[in-house]
Parts: C-alpha cells; sequence; structure tokens
C-alpha cells in the first residue's frame, strides 16, 4: 500500500454501528481451535488476527471496557495510567501535538489525547473494534489499516503510541517500526507496550500453576491457534528483550526508557493470565520509549 499524501484524512470516519453479523462466515469456529508453536509469516498473521479480533471485540469491550474506560490512557493490565507516568511528555505538553494511536481498539486512549488538547488519528486493524470508538462517541478520526502500511506522509505526527496494539500480533516488527519512524516528525516520539518477553517462558495462567517455567524463553516460533483445516485463526510472536532492543535500533529508532510496570496494590482483577499473584513476582507488560532523532 502506497502512503496517500493527505496527511489528516481517516481513511474511515462513518462505518456503520450494526450488531455483529451471524452469518456462517462471521461466527467462530463451533470446534475449539487448537493451539499450536509454529511458523506464521505476515500475511497469515494479519488475516488471522483481523478476523479474531472482529469476531472478539464485542467480547473483548465487555469484559474489559469497564476497567479501560472511555476516555482513560492504560498501557496494561497493571493499571499503569498515562497521566501518572507522562512517557509521552507532560499533559499540558501534548496540547496542539498531531499523536497517532496504533492498534486502537475502541480508541480509549486517543480520547484521553484529545481531551489534553492534541490531534489524535486512532488506527486499528479490525473494523468491529472502530466501530466501538463510535459507539462510545468523540470526534477523533478513525483508520482502518494495518500497522505495517500506515495510510500517512512523511512526518504527518509528532507523536506515536501503541498500548498492546499491532506489535505483539506482527511477524515482521521492523517494518512497522520503520512506518511508523517515516510518519514522524524529527524529534518525534513513539511509546509501545507489549506483553513481557519473560511471560512467554511461562504458562499463561493467573494461578499458582503461571509460575513454572514450562518452555524455553529463547524459542521464537510463533504462537499460533487454528482451525481443523489448520488455518490460522490468532497468532502472536515473542521477541526477546534482546530482539525488542535491537527492533527498535533497526527500525530508526533510539531507545529512551524501559518500562516494567509493578502491579499496584489497589488492582484486584485478573486480565487473562495477568493477575496479582503473578505481577508480583514477574513482570507482564514491557514499555519502550523511543524517539526518533
Amino acid at each position: 500500500m502506497e502512503p496517500q499524501t493527505n496527511t489528516r484524512e481517516p481513511i474511515i470516519q462513518e462505518p456503520q454501528i450494526q450488531e455483529p453479523d451471524h452469518s456462517e462466515d462471521q461466527k467462530p469456529d463451533s470446534a475449539e481451535p487448537e493451539a499450536t508453536r509454529r511458523v506464521a509469516g505476515a500475511t497469515e498473521s494479519s488475516r488471522a488476527n483481523r478476523g479474531w479480533w472482529d469476531r472478539n471485540a464485542d467480547d473483548y469491550q465487555t469484559e474489559h471496557g469497564t476497567f479501560l474506560g472511555d476516555d482513560r490512557f492504560v498501557w496494561g493490565p497493571e493499571g499503569l495510567d498515562e497521566v501518572e507516568a507522562e512517557l509521552l511528555g507532560p499533559p499540558e505538553d501534548l496540547k496542539g501535538k498531531d499523536v497517532l494511536e496504533i492498534g486502537a481498539g475502541a480508541a480509549q486512549c486517543s480520547r484521553w489525547l484529545a481531551a489534553q488538547g492534541a490531534r489524535p488519528v486512532a488506527l486499528d486493524l479490525s473494523h468491529r473494534q472502530l466501530q466501538h470508538a463510535l459507539r462510545i462517541g468523540g470526534r477523533v478520526p478513525l483508520v482502518e489499516a494495518d500497522a505495517g502500511a500506515l495510510p500517512f506522509a512523511d512526518g504527518s505526527f509528532d507523536l506515536a503510541c501503541s498500548a498492546y496494539g499491532a506489535l505483539p500480533f506482527v511477524a515482521d516488527p521492523v517494518r512497522v517500526l520503520k512506518e511508523v519512524h517515516r510518519v514522524l516528525r524529527p524529534g518525534g516520539r513513539f511509546v509501545f507496550s507489549v506483553t513481557h518477553p519473560i511471560r512467554w517462558a511461562f504458562p499463561d495462567e493467573p494461578g499458582p500453576e503461571g509460575l513454572s517455567v514450562s518452555s524455553s524463553y529463547f524459542d521464537r516460533t510463533p504462537y499460533v491457534e487454528q482451525d481443523e483445516e489448520g488455518r490460522a485463526v490468532y497468532v502472536e510472536h515473542h521477541r526477546t528483550v534482546g530482539d525488542r532492543v535491537r527492533d527498535v535500533v533497526a527500525g530508526g529508532f533510539r531507545l529512551l526508557d524501559l518500562v516494567e510496570p509493578q502491579w499496584p496494590a489497589w488492582n484486584t482483577q485478573e486480565w487473562g493470565g495477568w493477575s496479582p499473584l503473578r505481577g508480583n513476582l514477574i513482570p507482564g507488560t514491557a514499555i519502550f520509549v523511543c524517539v526518533r532523532d
């Protein structure tokens, strides 16, 4: 996809808000998908994850919408809030800044940025997630696109951010990082959070069973859920901490900080494999703060 010359117009602004499509081609498979570790390339990963998020966006927003809020900027299941972390800079400095949110979901983070006076654009691969952004409301422009082919001209944004969006799910993270680098202006900052790489050595369970190492931290084989015909319906890609740092550099960025949020006492809820039990012992989220020099 070639970058478009118009720097600010979203690709979609008014997708119709509708009930989930329950036709056969939209339903999740009746059989439980098989979980495995195998190679999954860029095209297969993108197709699988677009479908997964379209099918599961409703459940995701129902389960986590209260925690995420309508206009709260949360970096991960620990609940680290940008209003306190200031990883994008002091809130008062965000006014008038052009900000791209990648993997925006229902655009909660973008809505918070808009409240600070920034000019955010919320981008997501999933059409259904963006429909939830419309349901919540606000005047944030919405873009449905792949993070590996951002439809913006060079130097369109002052800042970019991604809270668990895109990077855990793509086969070629350097491609995404290079695209973000391209659309940022010199001096622009990109902050993104992902599952902490150490978690890949442990079972994805919130209880005591999730505290014993079960696989090699150095095994980069993707995690794939596939249907009865072997087609991927969900894909996640593992990178070690060193891999992530090298990816940042290969993407043209300088790493300013690596934040590993501790689990706060106030957060008593479980979120998938994240929990107070595990969060007090091993990190669950890694946040990379990068700058385009």
